[in-house]
C-alpha cells in the first residue's frame, strides 16, 4: 500500500497576481507561512508542512473567472491548533475586509467540536479556518 504523509502544495492561478500576493502574504503570515520568495509570475509560502503557491491565470481564464460549484477547487481548509485560533482569524478577516461566507460557528454535522469560520480569498475562492479536535 502507498502512504501519503501529507497535502506537500496547493498551487491556484489568480486573476490579479499583485492583488493576491498582497491578500496572501497578510493571510499566511498570520497563520504561521514564511515567504518562499516571489519568481517569475508565481510566489509561494510554507509553513514547513506544506507549501501554498499562487500564479496568474491566463486571459482566457480571467474572462472565465471563478465559479465554486464548477468542477474543482470547491475550498481549501487551513486546519487551526485551538477553537480560540478561529476567533482570532476572525479579528484578522474583519479587519483586513475580507468577505466572510459564515462567521465562526460550531458544525456538529462535521464531527463534534467542529468550529470554522469561511471567507474568500480575491478571486472569490472559498477557504476555511477550522479547529476539529478529532482525528
Amino acid at each position: 500500500m502507498i502512504r501519503v504523509l501529507g497535502v506537500d502544495h496547493l498551487s491556484i492561478r489568480v486573476g490579479n497576481f499583485k492583488k493576491s500576493k498582497n491578500f496572501y502574504n497578510k493571510l499566511l503570515k498570520i497563520l504561521g507561512f514564511k515567504s518562499m520568495g516571489q519568481f517569475t509570475g508565481y510566489a509561494g509560502w510554507s509553513n514547513g508542512k506544506t507549501r501554498y503557491w499562487i500564479s496568474e491565470a491566463d486571459e482566457k481564464g480571467k474572462k472565465q473567472g471563478y465559479r465554486s460549484e464548477n468542477i474543482g477547487f470547491h475550498h481549501y481548509a487551513f486546519k487551526l491548533a485551538k477553537r480560540n485560533d478561529v476567533d482570532k482569524l476572525f479579528g484578522f478577516l474583519k479587519k483586513e475586509k475580507v468577505k466572510i461566507v459564515d462567521p465562526p460557528a460550531d458544525y456538529p454535522d462535521y464531527g463534534k467540536g467542529y468550529y470554522a469560520v469561511f471567507f474568500l480569498d480575491p478571486d472569490g475562492l472559498k477557504l476555511e479556518g477550522m479547529y476539529f479536535p478529532g482525528p
